[in-house]
């Protein structure tokens, strides 16, 4: 099948996700990154692809992880569709507008975010994503706690002194609750993910120099972000008018970095 778009080891497919993928060699493939219509809106391409996930299963490298988007009532309603993997970990993306309107509930502002695989554990590629360490985002384990054993949860082993004494200049583990302000002002989707989510997933999932899928490319974040880290990305779309739009973008001579998508 000929790509939409090629350039610098990027390639962007128009069509139906599952005719394109089973026609093309997805073997370089060491993450999948989906953000999936979560068929929870009146919007006309808002239609969940029915089992979508084994679909993925089946066409990937059994040592390529998935992460995948998605609301809490979006994976409850779906989770039969997951069997074939298993959940390693989940995120919250937090931001700074929220998506739900609804008067008689919390206003929503945030996303989860999962991280599945197949196979052995550790024979996914993962690089753990370390940064700044901010007293107001890393809350650290006092030296005091750990002089004083009895006052360390022993459910996940013995934690050694020093581990978690952490000051300014260090860096520690990305948390699992990750802000980035959404796109509204600049969005070319009604749904684009900032850079700013997507980077640590695809820092964290991709092994250096291999391929990331992204199934469901939208406004083309995952493509732009792969590109910017030197990474090969395969990425299909149904929707011509986005597939312009993640061909604009790509083809920018200065890429938007810094967060945003």
């Amino acid at each position: 099948m000929t790509p939409y778009y090629s350039a610098g080891g990027i390639d962007l497919y128009l069509g139906d996700y599952q005719e394109v993928l089973s026609t093309i060699d997805l073997s370089d493939v060491s993450m999948t990154i989906a953000d999936p219509p979560y068929g929870e809106t009146a919007l006309v391409w808002d239609r969940w692809p029915l089992n979508w996930p084994e679909v993925i299963n089946r066409l990937t490298p059994t040592n390529a992880s998935l992460w995948c988007f998605g609301s809490m009532r979006m994976f409850l309603q779906r989770r039969a569709e997951f069997d074939s993997w298993g959940l390693a970990q989940d995120l919250v993306w937090e931001k700074n507008n929220g998506s739900g309107f609804d008067a008689d509930r919390f206003r929503r502002v945030h996303e989860h975010v999962t991280q599945w695989y197949r196979g052995l554990w550790r024979e996914v590629f993962k690089a753990p994503v370390m940064v700044p360490y901010t007293k107001r985002r890393n809350r650290c384990t006092r030296k005091d706690d750990l002089d004083d054993a009895s006052r360390i949860s022993p459910h996940r082993g013995k934690i050694g002194k020093g581990t978690w004494e952490k000051g300014p200049g260090d860096s520690v583990l990305q948390t699992s609750v990750i802000y980035s302000a959404n796109c509204k002002g600049y969005a070319e989707n009604e749904t684009q993910k900032p850079e700013g989510i997507v980077r640590p997933l695809i820092q964290y999932s991709a092994r250096p120099g291999s391929t990331i899928l992204s199934p469901f490319a939208g406004s083309g974040t995952d493509l732009v972000v792969a590109r910017s880290l030197g990474l090969k990305a395969i990425g299909v779309e149904c929707r011509e008018d986005q597939c312009e739009v993640i061909v604009r973008r790509l083809s920018q001579q200065v890429l938007d970095l810094g967060g945003t998508a």
